[in-house]
């Protein structure tokens, strides 16, 4: 059966402030390999009491700049296979559900409008998060950046998954939380719902959207308007 709307969701940093996990695994890796790193105590006593997003998108742009730091390839990728592994044993030591995300996507069940998870996070990883943190039952499908030969912010990332869920492009939404999920919605004609503060470098304001929000809640007003059509 065809839905009537679908609603297409990053992870990191709009469904789930994955902030902290991501940050305590590339601590453990530069640590283990030899290079400096600030912890996630540290960074968040930088940037105050703001907000959980706020924070996590400066731990993030940390932890960028400090792995881009390594020229060494050979350990590059190991360093990247040690974090993929770390990460996938302590997966929901820290993470945080967005405010409002359960009950949005309760509403959305409610509503009919099929839901899945576009992300470029690999997909058993965000299958497990899903699973631990009590949302993956909401989502009809789940892909990751090694799902498809693709990913964010290739257009098919998104297409291809409205595609298996049997949407349509034109009754299509997603909602994320960088420049990475904007650009691939826009270029795939679907409107772009964005959290403020996401898990990028760049302010809201330079990012493609066609509605801005804090967090889920009130975001069923908006979709609302959308399911008039």
């Amino acid at each position: 059966m065809t839905q009537n709307y679908t609603i297409l969701f990053d992870l990191d940093g709009t469904l789930v402030d994955t902030a902290p996990d991501l940050m305590g695994a590339h601590n453990h890796v530069m640590k283990k390999y030899g290079f400096p790193t600030k912890s996630t105590e540290e960074i968040r006593n930088l940037v105050g009491q703001g907000a959980g997003a706020l924070i996590g998108r400066s731990i993030w742009g940390q932890a960028k700049k400090e792995y881009q730091s390594v020229t060494n390839q050979e350990i590059k990728d190991k360093m990247s296979k040690d974090f993929v592994e770390y990460y996938g044993r302590n997966i929901i030591n820290q993470s945080t559900l967005i405010n409002g995300v359960k009950e949005f996507l309760k509403w959305c069940k409610e509503k009919n409008i099929s839901m899945a998870v576009c992300t470029n996070k690999q997909e058993h990883l965000a299958i497990d998060l899903l699973k631990k943190i009590g949302i993956y039952d909401y989502f009809e499908y789940v892909a990751g950046s090694d799902t498809f030969d693709y990913c964010k912010p290739d257009p098919r990332h998104i297409t291809n998954i409205i595609e298996i869920l049997g949407g349509d492009i034109k009754k299509s939404l997603m909602i994320g939380d960088s420049e990475t999920d904007a650009n691939a919605a826009k270029a795939a004609s679907v409107p772009v719902i964005l959290l403020e503060n996401g898990y990028t470098e760049k302010n809201s304001n330079e990012i493609y959207h066609n509605h801005l929000i804090k967090d889920f809640i009130g975001v069923e007003k908006i979709v609302s308007n959308y399911l008039k059509d």
